[in-house]
């Protein structure tokens, strides 16, 4: 890929993004602060959608109906997330890259989406952490975008098997025609990268050649050649690292459903978790505040909980989830910052990213 292909995609996708700066101007700061104003008004209207009929005495009947549930959503949240480091380590294997290093860049993103916008956390994941993971950026974004088809497949498939019975017909045919394309991109994917390639290459090559489809012809052969070096048992093995996380995941919104005494069918926080963690899809503000509580309240409504109770609940269990993954991902951030005596700026840090893309 020529070096001026490779500047336009990181024009593409990074140029102007706030604290990333990847030519040698400057983005204007009035113009960053514009692009994150719609994420806090969407914010802002789901906040108030939800909450709107939501009497303030109803916060304060929040009570711990059982205690002994707090093991099971501090339990489950150090599973979920450990099994998320481990599932990525599993990714760079080919790399070289440890779980402890792979364990902190993971988290130190994750805390990163949660509080600076646009998915900024991933771009530092891809680009300023390649050096320390000791490899690619290239290869790095691969396995991002792997890890997050993976998680949305599972997803998909946990939603539509959880579905109340209020959920419209045409809804429901949307959601299993989006778990049918998911499940046979997958397959495809795990299955077939290797005896893909070839044809796509031909196809590829046949095209009107541009930098558009220069691009796409990159990005595509990178995603199939990690499938490809993971292999077909090492692609399943993902598939089942990722089910378990998310019954991992599954499990901290039944102890927190227990802890809360919400009262629901034991179904619905399964729907809850699908449809929360689907909302992040919406643009929002960092962390999908107002997203996460209205998917929380709609679908927990559809499975019996009152509203005032699931709005609460979605509150609650949001604000444990952006606390305890900000913290981790910070604690593990700082320390290596002052494990390797790092006195350089965060934003200074982010806006480190090569001007080209290996």
């Amino acid at each position: 890929m020529s070096p001026n292909v490779r500047r336009a995609f990181l024009r593409v996708f990074l140029d102007d993004l706030p604290g990333v700066r990847v030519t040698d101007n400057s983005p204007n700061r009035k113009r960053n602060l514009l692009k994150t104003v719609p994420g806090l008004l969407i914010s802002a209207f789901f906040l108030w959608y939800t909450f709107k009929n939501i009497h303030p005495s109803d916060f304060r009947t929040v009570r711990l109906g059982h205690p002994a549930w707090i093991v099971g959503v501090l339990g489950f949240t150090l599973a979920s997330y450990t099994l998320r480091c481990v599932r990525w380590t599993r990714m760079m294997l080919p790399t070289g890259a440890g779980f402890g290093v792979c364990a902190r860049v993971l988290m130190t993103s994750l805390a990163a989406n949660n509080i600076l916008p646009l998915r900024i956390g991933d771009i530092m994941r891809v680009f300023t952490y390649a050096g320390d993971l000791g490899a690619s950026p290239s290869v790095i974004l691969s396995t991002v975008i792997l890890e997050k088809l993976l998680d949305i497949f599972v997803l998909v498939l946990l939603f539509v098997s959880t579905m109340g019975a209020g959920v419209s017909a045409h809804f429901k045919m949307l959601a299993e025609i989006t778990l049918g394309i998911s499940t046979g991109g997958l397959l495809v994917l795990i299955f077939g990268a290797r005896l893909l390639i070839e044809p796509l290459r031909s196809l590829f090559a046949k095209l009107p050649q541009s930098a558009l489809v220069e691009k796409i012809d990159h990005w595509v052969f990178l995603a199939l050649d990690c499938i490809r070096q993971i292999g077909i048992v090492g692609s399943v093995q993902l598939l089942v690292y990722s089910g378990v996380i998310w019954f991992c995941e599954g499990m901290i919104f039944v102890s927190a459903a227990r802890l809360l005494g919400l009262v629901t069918d034991q179904i619905g926080p399964w729907q809850a978790v699908s449809a929360t963690n689907l909302s992040y899809l919406i643009p929002s503000s960092p962390g999908g505040i107002g997203t996460f509580e209205m998917a929380a309240k709609t679908s927990l409504m559809s499975h019996g909980a009152e509203a005032s109770q699931a709005a609460v609940f979605g509150l609650v269990l949001h604000a444990w989830l952006l606390i305890s993954v900000t913290g981790a991902g910070g604690i593990l951030f700082l320390i290596h910052r002052f494990k390797i005596d790092n006195h350089k700026p965060l934003l200074v840090e982010i806006e480190t990213l090569p001007v080209e893309l290996p």
